[in-house]
């Protein structure tokens, strides 16, 4: 039988999607999966490594059987991945040692304030990345130190440490490839985004052996065949993968130097393009790879927001004043503004251009008149503040006049947010044909992985666009209500000791 799909494999943090596409790139189907966060003390947010990698296989085969297919037609894979949510397992057994310590995890901040007070210029310098939280070397650091299980199964030589794209792939081909590629291994801060290859000397420094670390591979090559008994009864190759906001970069064809995009999911992630250029800068942005292909590597300025759709999630589950998000957006549209109401969900701390891990979410400007409607239309203008400072040390630190801004991710949905944000940019927000960007993207790599097509510019050729929002707010309107959030972050920045 003639194989008819590509296969992408979204695994993100509040679910797995299994996306197809036929040979002309159509989607085709989705299936997807639900993943369980726990909580199991303040500041700790956990996976189950075996529930994600379940994930991947539910997704696919309800993919499939939505349109009759059988995993036989699938040509190649791409997988992209959470990027800093790392697990450690015993490569004998195959069982992790410790749940998935996920992006949003916040355990090690004490240990990061510790680090930078000394060594916050040299992890810049060599990763690229300041070093926090959020990324995935004090992550591993900390099960090395606090798992007796780990101490134990690293003087067997049977401890593996990686992002999950290595737990994928190592389970998908039965444990016969231990791997990653280079933008996720970027994303650890463990990685030196000059040399392209594991850094030595901060290895040294955090104590992480190098031997439990996967060896490192471009994103669009061959990663290995998945194991029949693992994958349906099927060999498929995989030949692509990337962490989720650089294939969203890749999904909405954002492949040329300037190029820019935004992901609005749990969180909200902000990459341009930078090309051959690796851009240094001051003002809170990371210097991230954004794809290795042919020897050749492509740079990226990153600015992350830790809690975007996660606080409208909040307003449903939290709160109970909403039962979709789609409420939220007719709540935001049944009123003429906030009513004085400001949002500022830092529930994990601020990401940039604060990198404030003691930061604090706070609502401030409540009165009695005051409704669901005011807090909905607060909540989803937040995501809307928090991407208009990224985009603003974007422009400071390039120079680049952006002209439009792509922009992905279940958030996207919302008329009233989409409005808002080229509102508050001051430019047109494009919102692309196939909005699940990130899986799209993953399967491109695979696609180029295969040579089923052949370049990064064809995936900007395939780009389409769906609805484009123009701003309509005037200059005067949009310093008042930035002056008003920005007043509003620095009294969350001050709620907590530091």
């Amino acid at each position: 039988m003639t194989k008819k799909y590509i296969l992408g494999l979204d695994q993100g943090t509040t679910g797995t999607a299994a996306l197809l596409f036929d040979e002309k790139w159509n989607h085709v189907s989705t299936g997807y999966q639900e993943v369980t966060q726990f909580y199991p003390n303040p500041g700790m947010v956990e996976h189950d490594g075996e529930e994600l990698y379940q994930t991947l296989l539910v997704s696919t085969q309800r993919a499939l059987q939505n349109i009759g297919a059988t995993a036989n037609e699938i040509k190649c894979i791409g997988i992209d991945n959470q990027g800093e949510t790392i697990i450690l397992w015993d490569k004998k057994t195959g069982k992790p040692v410790y749940p998935a310590i996920v992006w949003q995890d916040r355990r090690t901040a004490a240990e990061v304030d510790a680090l930078n007070e000394q060594y916050e210029d040299f992890f810049y310098s060599r990763t690229g990345l300041k070093m926090d939280a959020y990324f995935g070397a004090t992550k591993i650091r900390w099960v090395l130190k606090n798992v007796p299980e780990a101490k134990a199964l690293l003087e067997q030589n049977r401890l593996a440490a990686g992002s999950l794209d290595t737990w994928f792939i190592w389970k998908l081909t039965g444990g016969r490839e231990f791997v990653t590629d280079c933008v996720t291994a970027s994303r650890t801060c463990l990685f030196n985004i000059e040399k392209l290859s594991w850094d030595k000397e901060i290895l040294d420094l955090l104590e992480i052996p190098i031997e439990i670390l996967p060896e490192i591979r471009e994103n669009a090559t061959m990663f290995g065949m998945t194991d029949p008994d693992e994958f349906f009864g099927v060999a498929v190759p995989i030949t692509g993968s990337i962490v989720d906001q650089q294939a969203a970069l890749l999904g909405q064809g954002c492949t040329k130097k300037g190029d820019i995009k935004t992901t609005y999911g749990t969180g909200c992630f902000m990459l341009m393009n930078t090309g051959e250029t690796l851009q240094r800068n001051d003002y809170g942005l990371l210097s991230t790879l954004a794809i290795m292909h042919n020897g050749k590597p492509s740079f990226a300025l990153d600015g992350g927001i830790y809690i975007s759709g996660a606080a409208v999630k909040w307003l449903q589950k939290g709160l109970k004043i909403i039962k979709n998000s789609s409420e939220a957006d007719k709540l935001a549209l049944s009123i003429k503004d906030n009513g004085g109401v400001y949002f500022v969900p830092a529930f994990t701390g601020l990401a940039a251009p604060y990198w404030d891990s003691y930061a604090r979410g706070m609502m401030i400007g409540l009165t009695a008149g005051c409704t669901e409607a005011h807090l909905a239309r607060a909540t989803l203008e937040a995501i809307a503040y928090q991407v208009k400072d990224i985009f603003d040390l974007v422009k400071e630190n390039t120079g680049i006049a952006i002209k439009s801004m792509r922009a992905d991710g279940g958030s996207t949905a919302s008329k009233f947010l989409m409005q808002f944000q080229a509102d508050l940019l001051g430019i047109p927000v494009e919102v692309p044909a196939v909005s699940e960007t990130t899986g799209l993207g993953a399967a491109y790599l695979a696609a180029l992985g295969m040579g089923e097509i052949s370049s990064l510019e064809d995936m900007s050729n395939l780009w389409r666009r769906n609805v484009c929002y123009e701003p309509k707010m005037s200059d005067d309107e949009r310093q008042f209500l930035l002056e008003k959030w920005h007043r509003a972050v620095e009294r969350a920045r001050d709620w907590a000791d530091k």
